[in-house]
């Protein structure tokens, strides 16, 4: 591990000493919120939006000590590399996707950036500029502090957005936008349009969406008491709010005006990595319970882990069974209009 990885692992463990008691009430609360749902409660997006907010202002800090500092597992593409080493790979087959024609004259959209890892990696890639929001105000002020640190904030943008509002971009201003388990998880069937639309205004014509996505197989079946079980068990463990089928989000991009390229599923599973960072998890747990003896970590963070750890299990059974998938591929069009 080096040294970038071990400073911010402490950085985290640090934040969560320091948490406020509003902000940990505030996670436990989200996360109920989360298993409210599961069991069948009605619940408004507005009331949703509030406990993601909520649950990965925590969250970011907690998974940052586990090295998952990007909040997404990727498929293991080399089973020779670890979480990283996968996730690099995975990012530059995405940003292959978008088929930039000028790359370092791009400006890319990344849709639910956190603290903005990713942007910083594709302008890095491509010589160009990344503009990133997400809910998380936390999140955010850490995706400054880095463009800052590595002298990249001429490049990269970042700002506090909320993907059921209007986007704050001008219309035609981006030559791609991208999400990395970041944007379907979070909307009804009935509020897909209107995040396609806004992907599909901020968008010049001939550019693309592409993303790496959380979305259930075509072999979910809600009826099937096995499916329906893991996924009670699961989604709040991915701090998601919803679970849409490939085909409603690609038939929602249709409807915007794009043309879809693509919709596949992930290359290869990402289940061996949960498997890791599971057993990571088990062995840090010891040192959490240290900290928490000697009143320095208080309880809630172990019970975290313990439910992060139920859930992560779910999970894994239920890519091993091909029912949902953490990386399902799509890649979407922006047509050329000619007049």
């Amino acid at each position: 591990m080096n040294w970038y990885r071990i400073k911010t692992s402490f950085i985290g463990i640090k934040r969560l000493i320091t948490l406020s008691k509003e902000d940990k009430q505030a996670c436990i609360d989200a996360y109920k919120f989360f298993q409210s749902m599961q069991n069948g409660a009605k619940t408004k997006t507005e009331d949703e939006t509030k406990a993601v907010a909520a649950y990965y202002k925590v969250l970011n800090n907690m998974l940052s000590v586990f090295d998952l500092e990007k909040l997404y597992i990727p498929p293991q593409l080399d089973d020779s590399l670890g979480l990283y080493g996968n996730q690099l790979l995975c990012e530059q087959a995405l940003l292959a996707e978008l088929n930039l024609s000028n790359p370092d004259a791009s400006h890319l959209l990344d849709m639910g950036c956190g603290r903005g890892r990713i942007s910083h990696y594709f302008a890095s890639l491509t010589g160009g500029q990344v503009s990133g929001y997400n809910i998380d105000p936390n999140q955010i002020e850490n995706a400054d502090d880095w463009a800052k640190e590595t002298n990249m904030s001429d490049r990269l943008h970042f700002k506090v957005g909320d993907h059921h509002k209007p986007l704050e971009y001008d219309s035609e201003s981006f030559d791609g936008c991208f999400s990395f388990q970041a944007v379907w998880p979070f909307f009804k069937e009935e509020e897909l349009d209107s995040c396609a639309q806004e992907m599909f205004r901020v968008l010049k014509p001939g550019s693309r969406y592409a993303c790496s996505e959380y979305l259930l197989s075509p072999y979910f079946d809600w009826s099937n008491e096995e499916h329906a079980n893991l996924h009670k068990k699961y989604l709040p463990t991915l701090a998601a709010t919803q679970s849409m089928y490939p085909a409603d989000v690609c038939k929602a991009l249709e409807r915007a005006g794009f043309k879809v390229i693509l919709s596949a599923p992930s290359k290869s599973p990402a289940w061996p990595i949960c498997e890791q960072k599971r057993d990571l998890i088990l062995r840090v747990r010891k040192v959490i319970r240290f900290f928490q003896r000697i009143k320095l970590i208080p309880a809630w963070v172990e019970e975290s882990l313990d439910l992060l750890q139920t859930g992560g299990q779910s999970w894994t059974d239920a890519e091993k069974a091909k029912i949902a998938d953490l990386n399902w591929r799509i890649v979407a069009e922006k047509p050329v209009t000619n007049f």
